[in-house]
């Protein structure tokens, strides 16, 4: 999801701010797991994004929500700072606040992000083998994989790294192959 840069311009100090009391408390780790939780949360709860979206519910309904579904599973300091977002009326960026605040992690752990793509769910073999051939590609400490699943592609995979893509899919191969074969024409 590409932000606008006046978004960007909001988003980004919460997620720096988020950041910052991470680190000055040693729980940059903690965070990351309760920041990936609440965007798990959102990714299977659409419902939950469209009342924290709408303006018409109550800054109090959004908190006691907040509170009921999150608060046993994250930090205080988490909690805190989701509740802060209701009163600022920033929480509606919610999701993109915390992909911002990913994106810091990684770039503090030196870790790149793998958006995988396949047909089928990975076995833990594969997802191996794709961590290291990241690894040698990008010289990355560590790397964390995205996975989808795409039944178009045939079999095989794509590997998306930043700006590069590694397409090893059969329809990937089919295509050059046509593409090939239209030049000759």
């Amino acid at each position: 999801m590409k932000q606008t840069t006046v978004g960007a311009e909001i988003l980004e100090p919460y997620a720096e701010a988020l950041m910052s009391l991470a680190q000055s408390n040693n729980l940059t780790g903690r965070f990351g797991e309760d920041v990936a939780f609440i965007l798990d949360l959102l990714k299977t709860s659409p419902e939950l994004q469209q009342v924290l979206a709408n303006p018409f519910v109550k800054p109090e309904s959004k908190k006691a929500i907040l509170r009921q579904l999150v608060a046993p599973q994250v930090h205080d300091f988490v909690l805190k700072f989701l509740l802060l977002l209701v009163d600022r009326r920033r929480i509606f960026l919610l999701e993109p606040i915390c992909k911002q605040f990913q994106a810091l992690l990684r770039k503090l752990t030196n870790t790149v992000l793998a958006e995988v793509t396949s047909v089928v769910e990975l076995t833990e073999p594969q997802r191996q083998a794709v961590i290291e051939k990241v690894k040698t590609m990008t010289g990355s400490q560590q790397v964390e994989l995205e996975t989808r699943l795409d039944p178009e592609l045939i079999g095989g995979v794509i590997v998306k790294v930043g700006s590069q893509v590694l397409d090893s899919s059969i329809r990937g191969q089919l295509r050059r192959i046509s593409n090939t074969l239209t030049s000759f024409t």
